[in-house]
C-alpha cells in the first residue's frame, strides 16, 4: 500500500508540476484498475445471464447500454461539480460503488434487478472517471499523454482482467460466485481512503479556470473529437458485446468466446503505454488518424477470416481503440483547459456512452438478421472516426493545465 504524505512543499510542487510522480499515478491507476474491473465483467456475464434468463440479444444489449448510460453519459455532471467544488472523495466512493453493484448484479434474482445494480454500478464508475482523470493531469507533468496512458492502463487492464476472472470464477462457482467481484473494489476503496491527504496535496492551489488564457477553450476541436470517440465506441460496443455471443453461434464454448474478449483487452491495456509516448512524439492527431485508418479493415479480417488470424485482428482492435483512450482524453483536457473534469468526463464518458447506444441497435439486427451483419456495422463505424480525425487540429497543444508554482 502506498504511503500517505503530507502536502509538499514548493520546490516538491514544482518538481511534480514538471515530472511525473510516479505515486500519484499508481494510486490513481489501481483506482482506475478496481473500477473498470467491475465494469469488464459484465460482458463476461452476459452469456451466462442470457442462458439463466432466456435473454434475446436485444436485452442482453440494454444490459450493456444500462451500464454504458450510467457510467458514461453523467460522466460531465461529475466532472463539472469537480472542477467547481471539488470532490476527492468521488475517488473511494466510486470505487466501491462500483464494484458492489456489480457483484451483487452477478447473483440478482430477477432480471429488472440486474438491471437496477448494473446501473448502480455504472454510477460509481461515472464519479470515478472525471476525478480520477483530472488528478492523473495534475500528476502528469509535462508528459501529459505518456501519463494519462499510466492512468489509463490501469482501467484498460481491469476491464481485461474483468473479462478473464469472472469466466472461470462463474464457472466454478456459479452466478453467485460472482460476488466475489466486488472484493477487489472494497480493498482499493478502503486504499484510497488512506491516500486523500496525499492525493489532494496535487490539487492547484489556483482555479483550473485561471490557467485557459495559457491556450484558451477550443471547442470546436472538442466537438470533433467527441465525433471520432462516438464512432470508434459504435465499434467497440459492438465487439465487447457480441464477440463471445458470436463465437457461441459458432458452435465454440463460452469459455473461448471470452478469452477472445480478454485478448483484446489485455492486448489493448499493454498498448496503453505505446500509444501514449507514441503521442507525445508524434502528436496526438497523428495517433488518432492512423489508428482510426485500421480499426474497420482490422474487424473486418475478424469477421471474414475468424480463427487465429480473426484473433490477432482483434487484439490490433484493442491496440487500436484501447490503446489510445488515454490519448483521447488528454486530447479532450488540452482543447478545454479551464474545465479538465468536465472534459474528461465528455471523452471518457459522454461520447463513449453515445456510441454504447448502438450496442442495442445492434442487437436488433443481430435478432432482425444475425450476429454477422451487427459485426459489419460495427466494421463500417470507424470509417466516419477516420474521416473527423482528419479535422482535428494538426497543431501540437501546449494548454496550461494547472498554474506554475516556482521555488522562491
Amino acid at each position: 500500500m502506498l504511503p500517505a504524505a503530507s502536502s509538499p512543499s514548493p520546490d516538491r510542487l514544482s518538481f511534480v508540476r514538471a515530472e511525473l510522480d510516479r505515486r500519484a499515478m499508481a494510486a490513481l491507476s489501481v483506482g482506475h484498475l478496481a473500477t473498470d474491473f467491475a465494469g469488464g465483467s459484465l460482458p463476461a456475464l452476459l452469456p451466462f445471464l442470457v442462458s439463466k434468463f432466456d435473454l434475446s440479444y436485444t436485452l442482453a444489449a440494454v444490459l450493456m447500454l444500462a451500464s454504458t448510460l450510467a457510467a458514461s453519459v453523467i460522466q460531465p455532471v461529475f466532472g463539472l461539480w469537480s472542477d467547481r467544488r471539488g470532490a476527492l472523495w468521488l475517488l473511494p466512493t466510486g470505487v466501491a460503488l462500483c464494484a458492489i453493484g456489480m457483484g451483487l448484479a452477478a447473483a440478482a434474482p430477477a432480471y429488472w434487478a440486474v438491471v437496477v445494480l448494473v446501473v448502480a454500478s455504472g454510477l460509481g464508475s461515472a464519479a470515478y472517471h472525471p476525478e480520477g482523470s483530472k488528478f492523473a493531469a495534475y500528476a502528469s507533468g509535462a508528459r501529459r499523454a505518456s501519463g494519462m496512458s499510466v492512468f489509463a492502463v490501469g482501467g484498460n487492464v481491469g476491464v481485461g482482467l474483468g473479462a478473464a476472472v469472472t469466466t472461470p470464477i462463474v464457472v466454478w462457482l456459479g452466478l453467485r460466485g460472482g460476488l466475489l467481484i466486488a472484493v477487489p473494489g472494497i480493498f482499493v476503496a478502503l486504499m484510497l481512503v488512506r491516500l486523500r491527504p496525499f492525493l489532494g496535496s496535487f490539487a492547484p492551489e489556483t482555479p483550473a479556470h485561471a490557467t485557459a488564457r495559457a491556450g484558451g477553450d477550443d471547442v470546436r476541436a472538442l466537438l470533433v473529437l467527441i465525433g471520432v470517440i462516438l464512432f470508434r465506441a459504435v465499434a467497440w460496443f459492438g465487439l465487447i458485446t457480441f464477440v463471445p455471443l458470436y463465437e457461441i453461434s459458432l458452435g465454440h464454448s463460452k469459455s473461448y468466446g471470452n478469452h477472445l474478449l480478454s485478448l483484446m483487452l489485455l492486448v489493448g491495456a499493454a498498448g496503453t503505454l505505446f500509444m501514449g509516448p507514441c503521442a507525445d512524439r508524434f502528436g496526438r492527431r497523428t495517433v488518432m488518424v492512423v489508428t482510426s485508418a485500421v480499426t474497420g479493415p482490422l474487424i473486418a479480417v475478424f469477421v471474414v477470416l475468424g480463427g487465429a488470424l480473426g484473433a490477432i485482428a482483434l487484439a490490433g482492435v484493442g491496440l487500436a481503440v484501447v490503446g489510445t483512450f488515454g490519448v483521447t482524453t488528454i486530447m479532450a483536457q488540452e482543447y478545454l483547459p479551464s474545465r479538465i473534469a468536465m472534459a474528461s468526463g465528455l471523452s471518457i464518458g459522454f461520447s463513449i456512452g453515445l456510441g454504447g447506444v448502438a450496442a442495442v441497435a445492434l442487437g436488433a439486427v443481430a435478432d432482425s438478421v444475425d450476429l454477422r451483419a451487427a459485426l459489419w456495422i460495427a466494421a463500417a463505424a470507424p470509417a466516419a472516426a477516420f474521416v473527423l480525425s482528419l479535422r482535428l487540429p494538426a497543431r501540437r497543444f501546449r494548454a496550461r493545465l494547472t498554474p506554475e508554482v516556482v521555488a522562491p
